[in-house]
């Protein structure tokens, strides 16, 4: 990944550069004008303008969500740069954390944990900026950033206007809000609210309640829930690692879909068709007359193995976790989205689910 140097006044202008220079994909054609803005005043400068001569804008973030096309992008490019943050105390044991959008949000998280503060320690490890965490309300390991959110500051682009929206204001479900698949807002700074203690937020998910050897509703020390976040993350391939082309991807790139209950009983009748009536289907509540399944164990289950095509190829599922579509070093984005296209095909026929892309997609699409 670049980072650029910022001169004295915030913001700078590098022409037209690859795209594939800032996404975690290491995919992406040329942008036709790349601006780096150093705070949020000059995000809301560099966008005004961009929207005043009519050229399409593109805001980047950490690039960790973005699949951009091989073309690249005839427009301006405006990388949110913006760093800070502050605490202030919320009385009760509670603070709130506002941090600028620029800021990468592991460091963030780890920030956190070193003060002793609890609740975004189950986010470790997520690669991007804290300006893309409410777009897509960033979850793992049983916390989703709705659960701590308290209200982001963002520009307008409709009406030219700087607004807090609180979070009954953006409309937040599963890796959704009202921010995502839209380009009328960019994100300047966020406001979390956390717990002044030393102590995690209850631990909820399987999976990491038995590495940390505790039940399921305990707290941790947060240094050990993170510690425990960090090594069950990279076991999947899902830290970023430059010389491991297992991370080179944009981590799950299917959601986990959601089953209406007047469905479920045909899709459960393909599933035991295919794989045995006695096995156990990965399911869990998503709300009134919903569930949601494992995108990750249905593509499995289809026949897309991890490593899947095999070793030679341009781009391959991780060898850690079948959620991650990788570029495994010389790869285009069109030939990620052929093998997307493929696994989405197969868990279709096998099982009469239609899996989703949870990335954004740039000048391309499945």
């Amino acid at each position: 990944m670049t980072s650029l140097p910022l001169g004295a006044d915030g913001l700078v202008d590098r022409g037209a550069v690859p795209l594939s220079d800032f996404t975690t994909l290491r995919l992406g054609g040329p942008a036709a004008r790349f601006l780096a803005a150093g705070s949020a005043e000059d995000v809301v400068a560099a966008v005004r303008a961009a929207d005043g001569r009519g050229e399409p804008v593109l805001v980047l973030g950490g690039g960790s969500n973005l699949v951009v096309a091989d073309e690249g992008f005839d427009g301006t490019v405006v990388q949110v740069a913006s760093q800070g943050s502050k605490i202030d105390s919320l009385g009760d044991g509670r603070v709130a954390l506002t941090v600028e959008a620029g800021e990468d949000w592991d460091a963030v998280v780890c920030r956190t944990v070193e003060a002793g503060l609890g609740g975004l320690e189950c986010l470790s490890g997520i690669p991007g900026s804290v300006g893309a965490t409410p777009v897509q309300n960033v979850g793992a390991y049983g916390v989703e950033v709705g659960q701590l959110l308290i209200s982001v500051d963002l520009l307008d682009r409709v009406s030219g206007e700087i607004r807090t929206l609180g979070v009954d204001e953006l409309g937040l479900g599963y890796r959704t809000s009202v921010l995502k698949g839209t380009e009328r807002a960019v994100v300047l700074r966020v406001r979390f609210e956390l717990a002044d203690g030393g102590l995690s937020a209850p631990v909820r998910y399987t999976e990491l309640a038995r590495v940390l050897g505790v039940r399921q509703g305990r707290q941790v020390p947060v240094d050990l829930a993170r510690a425990a976040v960090l090594e069950l993350r990279r076991g999947k391939g899902m830290v970023l690692d430059e010389a491991d082309h297992d991370t080179w991807s944009v981590g799950s790139f299917f959601t986990n879909p959601i089953v209406l209950d007047r469905d479920l009983a045909e899709v459960s009748a393909r599933i035991a068709a295919r794989v045995g009536p006695d096995v156990p289907v990965p399911r869990y509540p998503a709300g009134p007359g919903a569930s949601k399944l494992s995108a990750a164990w249905l593509i499995e289950r289809a026949g897309f193995a991890k490593g899947y095509p095999g070793d030679g190829g341009p781009v391959a599922l991780s060898a850690k976790h079948t959620l991650a579509l990788t570029n495994r070093g010389r790869a285009r984005t069109e030939d990620l989205l052929a093998l997307a296209r493929e696994v989405r095909a197969g868990v279709q026929a096998a099982f009469g689910v239609e899996l989703h892309p949870e990335p954004v997609l740039v000048g391309c699409s499945l």
